[in-house]
């Protein structure tokens, strides 16, 4: 998994309204970059519902907001949609983002081991590099904490 201090790995995906962005794209603003592993399940709704009412505070420290998950570009649609979530998903149906970023993991859903998305939020600079970690998101307070690291150097969680 990168690390603080790494420079932050390149991407390029498509989003929720078809356009595709890349990482390069936001060259001068901190990227608040998280991933989660499905849309439209609670703790994913949850997490992308916390970061939308707190986008505005997020916007005010100079930051944008990056969902990515395994779900296409329709789900991610309906996702936004459903819940007028005003920041970017992108869509990793391949796992190319979530592999460079080293977030499929092996995990226990329900007494059985199964891969999916680990929950984990990076904070990269204004010049691509990673300043925080957040793995193993827990998502009660998680968007304060993500707050709190765009006003502070560079910590690892």
């Amino acid at each position: 998994m990168p690390t603080v201090g790494d420079r932050a790995p390149e991407f390029s995906a498509e989003t929720d309204a078809g356009t595709r962005v890349s990482l390069r794209d936001f060259r001068g603003k901190k990227v608040v970059l998280y991933f989660y592993p499905k849309d439209d399940t609670p703790g994913c709704t949850k997490e992308a519902c916390a970061f939308r009412d707190n986008h505005r505070r997020v916007l005010a420290r100079g930051a944008v907001v990056l969902g990515v998950s395994a779900d296409d570009v329709a789900s991610h649609r309906r996702f936004k949609e459903k819940y007028d979530l005003p920041f970017p998903l992108l869509a990793d149906p391949e796992r190319t983002i979530i592999s460079a970023y080293d977030v499929w993991k092996e995990k226990t859903l329900y007494g059985k081991t199964v891969m999916g998305v680990e929950r984990t939020t990076f904070i990269i600079d204004e010049h691509g590099v990673i300043t925080h970690v957040f793995p193993k998101v827990k998502v009660d307070g998680h968007v304060e904490e993500v707050l709190a690291a765009l006003g502070e150097g560079p910590a690892e969680a």
